[in-house]
C-alpha cells in the first residue's frame, strides 16, 4: 500500500534541499513574489508560513530561531519590521501559490509564490505586448500578400 511522504525531496540531498528552501524563503521575504517550480513553491510555502508565525511573537528568541533557517540580516529585518506589521492580525495563510504555464525548456510546472498582503495588479504592458505581436504578425501576412499581388 502506498504511503504519503511527508516532504517533497525535490531531487536533492537533505542539506541541498535545506539550502534551496532557505534561499527561496529569503528571496520571497525580500522581493515579496518569486517565480519557481510548483513543487518548490509548495515546499517554500510550508517553510515561510512557519517562519512568519514565529516572527509574530517578536521576541529575541524568535529572531534567533529564525536566523538558524534564514542567514540573511536584511531579510530578517524586513520580516520583523514590514511583514509582521502587515500580517499581525492574520491567523495564517500568509502566502499564495498561483500556477503558471509550463516552462518552455523542459515543460516543468511553474508557479508564482507571493505574500498575500503584497499583491500587485498584473501589469497591462504584458497583455498589450502580446496583442501588439499578434497585430504585427497579422499585419505582416497582409502586407506580404499585398506585395505578392502587386508584383503579379
Amino acid at each position: 500500500m502506498r504511503k504519503v511522504k511527508p516532504v517533497r525531496k525535490l531531487g536533492r540531498t537533505a542539506a541541498h534541499r535545506k539550502a534551496t528552501l532557505s534561499n527561496l524563503s529569503t528571496q520571497l521575504l525580500v522581493y515579496k513574489r518569486i517565480e519557481t517550480t510548483e513543487a518548490k513553491a509548495k515546499e517554500t510555502r510550508r517553510v515561510v508560513e512557519k517562519i512568519i508565525t514565529k516572527a509574530r511573537k517578536g521576541t529575541v528568541h524568535a529572531q534567533r530561531e529564525i536566523f538558524k533557517d534564514i542567514r540573511d540580516k536584511q531579510a530578517i529585518r524586513i520580516l520583523f519590521e514590514e511583514i509582521v506589521a502587515k500580517v499581525g492580525t492574520r491567523n495564517g495563510g500568509y502566502t499564495r501559490v498561483i500556477k503558471l504555464a509550463p516552462r518552455f525548456g523542459d515543460a516543468a510546472k511553474m508557479a508564482v509564490i507571493e505574500l498575500v498582503d503584497y499583491q500587485e495588479a498584473p501589469s497591462s504592458s504584458q497583455k498589450t505586448g502580446k496583442q501588439d505581436r499578434a497585430k504585427r504578425v497579422k499585419g505582416s501576412k497582409k502586407t506580404a500578400e499585398a506585395a505578392v499581388a502587386s508584383a503579379e
